[in-house]
């Protein structure tokens, strides 16, 4: 009796000992075939950690044979070992153990002498607890968290990856409202031919800036502008150090005559004049909160002059400056320079009414001496002797005036025509592409969808209007003072914008308008090419007093 207890009591063990074990080996089965899934919310959606909004995003897990798991949470890949445990109510647990992970912080580069705006990156070694996971009825994987992750084939989980990267996964309101505004642009350039050469790469440039796409703290994917090493940070460096604008400033100083602001100097006080806008709009964004620096950058809309907008933005309002009291200054280059930009290519909408608004039917009828003819020997002197001046007035304008009045001496002196040409044709062009499609890239809805935007344009559409009043009213008190045989007519004083040579056009229709024999575009292109050189002026002293 004892043997056949013996015998009994020996088979049910080795029984319960296989049923346990069949239990297991089902258990390690079920967990190592495709890949478990959860997708749960706080996530980041910044590469440096720097937003305030929280996504969902997906977690995966992949148990192999040889009891090792791959956790992918948020691109960030853990690695560790799993066992199976039993537990005295005869329940099996997934016990798991995280290997170290070292995982590269990524910083922005906020050091403003930086040759390149790479990461700044710092390593942390980070150690996860130990975490307890089981199978529940349903099939489904629990941690002690109260994460659930559903099991998928590895096609479908490729799949699910997949749609994570794509636009459609990752588009806001933003982004729609973005691609709207960029299909606008592309809009008005082609159907009313406002600023083609600009709205068109800057247009395109929003519709690639608000692709949306995958971003996750502390990984790069290298596409978008803002995420160091892609194409288009490449790119847009020559925005935020500034070196776009100079040569373009080469190109237009390759391209413009100055001869008419050289026979009628008095005329270059209607470009001063119209500075006004700038120093106003300046106060104004003083008023509402801008820093100095911030506010300078905003003010330079004034002059219509995108390319000094931008050169002045990068060096003020950068985002990387940091100012007397600790604080970094806004990154405000993107809505800057589409405010700018914006203002440029609506000039034949927002200067008319100003203009016939401060002006009588009576001096829009005023006929202007003509300008007498300049001497080969003054345009060649003119240059040389205006960099002089300005450089030393403000020698912080210089990378501006002074690439534009060399671009005017390569075109003037009669002995450089292919590098003239080159200045004027294909670095312009060139350079006009890169920017234009840089900046509007910039407008990453994330980014320039700001209440910060809203008030950049309202003051930028301020500033160009005050500067377009005080071009005007400065040319009434002119032909006050002017004698009856040598007038100035009102009008041209709106031309002491820099939106060359739009401004002037403007004032010449509507000189045509008023008397179809009176012309007044060369007239006109005195103040401004004067404004040119005076909002560049303008944005070397704000550049002085704020750096």
């Amino acid at each position: 009796m004892k043997k056949f207890c013996f015998v009994a009591f020996t088979l049910l063990f080795v029984f319960i000992q296989f049923s346990t074990k069949a239990d297991d080996n089902k258990i390690a089965s079920k967990l190592i075939q495709g890949k478990w899934v959860n997708r749960s919310g706080g996530y980041i959606p910044n590469p440096t950690g720097n937003s305030t909004n929280r996504v969902e995003r997906y977690k995966t897990f992949t148990f192999e044979a040889d009891n090792s798991f791959v956790l992918d949470s948020a691109k960030q890949t853990y690695t560790g070992t799993w066992r199976l445990e039993e537990t005295k109510n005869k329940e099996v647990k997934i016990h798991l153990h995280f290997n170290p992970k070292v995982i590269t912080h990524l910083h922005k580069n906020t050091d403003p002498n930086a040759i390149s705006y790479h990461y700044v990156t710092n390593n942390e070694t980070v150690n996860l607890n130990d975490r307890i996971l089981h199978i529940d009825n349903d099939g489904l994987l629990k941690d002690d968290c109260g994460f659930e992750y559903k099991n998928y084939s590895s096609a479908l989980a490729g799949v699910m990856n997949f749609w994570e990267f794509s636009g459609f996964e990752n588009a806001t309101l933003g982004h729609i409202i973005m691609i709207i505004v960029g299909l606008l642009f592309i809009f008005l350039a082609v159907k009313y031919d406002y600023e083609p050469l600009l709205l068109i790469p800057i247009g395109i440039g929003i519709l690639i800036g608000n692709i949306p796409m995958f971003q996750s703290q502390d990984f790069n994917l290298k596409l978008g502008i803002y995420e160091p090493g892609s194409v288009l940070n490449y790119l847009y460096s020559g925005v935020v150090q500034g070196w776009y604008p100079p040569l373009i400033f080469l190109g237009i100083g390759a391209m413009t005559d100055f001869s008419s602001l050289i026979s009628k100097p008095r005329l270059m006080l209607l470009g001063a004049a119209a500075q006004v806008g700038i120093f106003a709009t300046f106060l104004g964004a003083l008023y509402l909160g801008f820093a100095p620096p911030e506010a300078g950058a905003i003010g330079i809309i004034g002059g219509a002059d995108g390319p000094t907008a931008i050169f002045l933005s990068s060096k003020l309002a950068n985002g990387i400056n940091v100012m007397a009291n600790g604080e970094t200054v806004k990154n405000l280059i993107g809505p800057i320079a589409i405010a700018a930009y914006s203002y440029m290519a609506l000039v034949p909408v927002i200067q008319p009414p100003i203009i016939k608004l401060l002006t009588t039917k009576k001096e829009r009828l005023i006929k202007m001496k003509p300008p007498r003819a300049v001497s080969k020997l003054e345009k060649m002197m003119f240059p040389i002797i205006a960099l002089l001046i300005t450089g030393y007035i403000a020698p912080t304008s210089l990378p501006l005036l002074g690439m534009l009045f060399f671009g005017n001496f390569l075109k003037e002196c009669g002995r450089t025509k292919r590098l003239a040409n080159a200045a004027s044709n294909s670095i312009i062009d060139i350079v006009t592409i890169m920017l234009g499609l840089t900046v509007g890239a910039s407008t990453q809805a994330d980014v320039f969808l700001t209440p910060d935007s809203i008030l950049i344009f309202i003051l930028g559409a301020v500033s160009f209007m005050v500067a377009t009043a005080g071009g005007v009213i400065f040319a009434k008190i002119m032909n006050w003072f002017s004698s009856k045989d040598n007038p100035v007519n009102p009008m041209i004083g709106a031309a002491g914008v820099s939106a060359v040579p739009d401004s002037a056009r403007v004032v010449q229709n509507l000189g045509l308008a008023a008397d179809p024999s009176n012309h007044l575009l060369m007239h006109a292109m005195a103040p401004n090419v004067a404004g040119v050189i005076g909002s560049a002026v303008g944005a070397g002293i704000l550049l002085s007093f704020l750096m």
